[in-house]
């Protein structure tokens, strides 16, 4: 077993958990929470397939995801209520697994050829589709939509591998090198409360009143 997969399926366990949380929290039954947590942590990886044309997607291939997705859920359905002092601990290993995928999606969008651009979208659609789904059956506002370091330290790190693989860096070094900067960025971004700029409009509403 290599190391990229190892923290492949942990990443998949930890996004697993998020979205069986997700639901128990929004007091949904035993079927609901594992639709979640199998959507959050395989649904950004088959959409990715699905794009590049691999089909059938690799839950199918390696059942492994299905099994640990389900593994997964059935636990937190059962023990939630005892989840909350783990709760900054799924953070740390979400951050982990969001680094992981990001460097598998942009990896294998090189298998198939494509640019800069197709690349960077199939690291960051593999990394957090599945929350986005997550979210939106959860009927909350996606997480990536908000104003958190999230999707954005996937495109940095999406981009950081294309530009590591056109060097004499080995393939190796250059997906674990940019997987470990998403993965500090996002931890960073939990630690000191980092996010990205949000729009105010409250300050134009009020100018627009004086006037």
């Amino acid at each position: 077993m290599t190391l990229l997969y190892s923290l492949d399926l942990l990443g998949t366990a930890a996004f697993a958990a998020s979205g069986a949380l997700a639901g128990s929290r929004r007091n949904m039954d035993l079927f609901g929470v594992l639709v979640l947590g199998m959507v959050t942590a395989t649904g950004g990886g088959t959409l990715r397939d699905l794009l590049l044309g691999d089909t059938p997607p690799f839950i199918f291939k390696d059942e492994t995801y299905c099994y640990l997705s389900i593994i997964v859920s059935l636990a937190v359905f059962l023990f939630h209520r005892r989840m909350d002092s783990l709760r900054h601990l799924l953070l740390y290993l979400d951050a982990l697994g969001l680094g992981t995928f990001v460097v598998i999606g942009t990896g294998k969008a090189f298998d198939y050829h494509l640019g800069f651009v197709g690349a960077v979208m199939m690291g960051v659609i593999t990394a957090t589709a599945g929350g986005m789904m997550r979210d939106i059956l959860s009927s909350q506002v996606p997480l990536v939509l908000q104003k958190e370091i999230y999707a954005s330290a996937c495109l940095l790190g999406g981009a950081l591998l294309y530009v590591l693989h056109s060097t004499p860096l080995p393939p190796k070094m250059a997906l674990i090198v940019s997987a470990s900067a998403v993965t500090a960025l996002r931890i960073c971004a939990i630690h000191f409360n980092w996010s990205l700029p949000k729009a105010n409009r409250g300050q134009q509403a009020s100018s627009g009143k004086k006037r």
